[in-house]
């Protein structure tokens, strides 16, 4: 479907009070059309209508009249250089940016990125994030919980499994 076919059905959403449909076609829309500006405005917009500061902060990351708070509000949702390189969504050289505001943004976010990789990085690379893994790249103490009582129910359901299975076996020679 065409860029104003979606952007026509994204304003009769919105018209409409389908505020999470006009969400979900502009995320589309910013991962096919990832350096359109214009498309990231928007999209910043309908999460105001959610009240979602770090959100439109995201969205509007890269654009010269950014509001400070929702600014702060990214970084501080996506607190390390590497989430919010990953946030920001972008793909290819900085170059491609329609604004020179932009392009530098983007290198700042690249640059921080690569000093706390210790490696140079670009636009795309698979990269360790700390949401992913802790900042010495083990597991967050939450996800070691998490598969500790996995695997403590999986040994507790296994043995009552067995334990129900071995006494239907011996009543069948009782």
């Amino acid at each position: 479907m065409p860029l104003s076919n979606t952007l026509d059905r994204v304003d009769a959403d919105l018209a409409a009070g389908r505020v999470p449909m006009a969400r979900q076609r502009l995320r589309g829309l910013v991962s096919s059309f990832p350096y359109d500006l214009t498309l990231r405005r928007r999209l910043a917009e309908v999460y105001r209508l959610y009240g979602d500061a770090a959100e439109a902060g995201r969205w509007m990351y890269l654009e010269e009249d950014r509001d400070a708070d929702e600014t702060a509000a990214f970084e501080e949702r996506y607190g390390s250089p590497g989430r919010r390189m990953k946030a920001l969504a972008w793909s290819g050289p900085e170059a491609l940016a329609a604004t020179a505001v932009a392009e530098e943004r983007l290198a700042a976010v690249r640059d921080a990125c690569s000093e706390a990789a210790g490696r140079p990085v670009a636009w795309g690379d698979p990269i360790p994030f700390e949401d992913e893994d802790g900042e010495d790249g083990a597991p967050h103490e939450g996800g070691r919980f998490t598969g500790v009582v996995v695997a403590v129910g999986a040994f507790l359901g296994g043995t009552v499994t067995v334990g129900i299975w071995i006494r239907g076996v011996i009543a069948l020679f009782e």
